[in-house]
């Protein structure tokens, strides 16, 4: 848990949120995917995740927000696609943190409301953050995300969910999830697997985490 202390100062955040009066977030593979789409357009420039899960109505990321100089030094995926860029594009900068999640959320909402023929607010405003400032809190926290579809009943163990970070943790397939670190502060894979393993009451820690 060293690699802790080296970023406890750079804003580990435990992010989370649901849809507004528990309406439906996702509703087939193509919601997930383009979610995680505009996730990877407006987040990656600004932070850097170590862990998150799509369910139905909400969803939970563990992220480190980047320092100024590295949001400077890593181009957006638009930069490298598209380097000329319209000006007066708005959507195109990078602003804030909370700016672009205001983005993501923005974005994913219209095509959402466009893509089902519906309307209205999506997400519950403003989205719930939660600084991590203990190790506990960080390994659980991970435990928590990668477990939440095994305590709402959609399979019963995190590899075999497919909209969570669980499967990339334990790939060697390329990946922007930061899993080096993730399986570092489980100290190696077999104790990461190991302690997923382990039967989890999601309940006792949602108490624990204030959730």
């Amino acid at each position: 848990m060293q690699q802790f202390e080296q970023l406890k100062h750079r804003g580990i955040y435990h992010i989370y949120s649901h849809g507004v009066g528990g309406r439906d977030l996702f509703r087939d593979s193509n919601n997930y995917d383009y979610f995680l789409a505009l996730y990877d357009k407006y987040i990656s420039p600004i932070a850097r995740t170590y862990a998150w899960v799509l369910m139905k109505n909400h969803f939970h990321l563990l992220v480190r927000i980047k320092e100024e100089e590295e949001v400077v030094a890593s181009p957006t995926p638009d930069r490298v696609l598209n380097p000329i860029r319209d000006k007066n594009d708005n959507s195109l900068k990078i602003g804030t943190p909370s700016q672009q999640f205001s983005k993501l959320f923005n974005a994913y909402a219209q095509a959402y409301n466009k893509y089902h023929k519906t309307r209205g607010a999506l997400f519950e405003r403003p989205f719930k953050r939660k600084l991590i400032d203990n190790k506990a809190y960080l390994r659980d926290i991970i435990l928590y995300i990668h477990n939440n579809p095994v305590h709402h009943g959609f399979c019963e163990h995190p590899v075999e969910y497919p909209w969570s970070s669980y499967l990339s943790c334990i790939s060697m397939k390329p990946s922007k999830l930061h899993r080096k670190a993730v399986i570092g502060w489980f100290d190696d894979k077999a104790n990461f697997k190991t302690m997923h393993n382990q039967k989890v009451d999601v309940f006792e820690m949602e108490k624990w985490l204030e959730i």
